[in-house]
């Protein structure tokens, strides 16, 4: 069985997105809007309980989902809800076709363990019920929620990254990510308090902006 790479599936999904998008206008927003939330749709679906290349599948096609509405102007209402939320529904919808998906292609079913008929069939209409249901959207919203405010801070930090020094963002990264003590950070370091306090105030400052603007993007 030929091991998984994350980052050569990755490579792959953004190429099939960008030729698919080829002939649309912007190309640098569609580019962007892959880069800030692919992550996060390939992270829930994952957590949603389809394997890998599945999520991968997911992310594709809940992002073209959003090119196609974006283009036709049927993106979300405002007043109806944020686009957190709009967002989410479609990622939701298009896990739940992948495992419609599993169910109707035997073959994937035996590869991920189960046989028609089975309990592992059993297993994923139950996954398809609880993803669709009140109970399974309540859960979904709880895991969106935190994977959310999780990938706008990944985004947003990768963003500050380019915008100070590798030695102040290593600090901070040390500091506040890691959350190492100030005493084990000026000794791995070699820097002095007043530097990692400034780099904490800096960097910090930078990626509250940073994930702010995220917020009010594509909003």
């Amino acid at each position: 069985m030929e091991k998984f790479d994350e980052k050569e599936q990755f490579a792959r999904t953004r190429k099939s997105l960008i030729e698919r998008l080829a002939d649309w206008e912007d190309q640098r927003t569609w580019e962007e809007f892959y880069q800030t939330y692919w992550r996060l749709i390939y992270s829930v679906s994952v957590k949603a309980g389809l394997n890998r290349e599945e999520a991968f599948d997911v992310v594709q096609e809940t992002v073209l989902a959003v090119a196609k509405q974006w283009r036709k102007g049927q993106i979300y209402d405002p007043e109806k809800g944020s686009f957190k939320t709009w967002l989410m529904n479609i990622t939701r919808w298009r896990i739940a076709d992948q495992f419609r998906l599993k169910q109707r292609n035997p073959a994937a079913m035996n590869q991920a363990g189960g046989t028609p008929g089975s309990d592992g069939e059993d297993r994923r209409t139950a996954t398809i019920e609880r993803i669709e249901g009140q109970n399974g959207a309540e859960i979904l919203d709880q895991v969106w929620d935190r994977e959310w405010m999780s990938n706008l801070t990944e985004v947003a930090l990768g963003r500050v990254k380019k915008l100070v020094s590798p030695k102040q963002y290593q600090i901070f990264h040390a500091y506040v990510v890691k959350e190492w003590e100030v005493a084990k950070v000026i000794h791995e370091l070699g820097v002095s308090q007043s530097q990692v306090y400034l780099a904490k105030h800096r960097v910090g400052a930078l990626l509250k902006d940073e994930i702010e603007k995220l917020k009010g993007e594509f909003a």
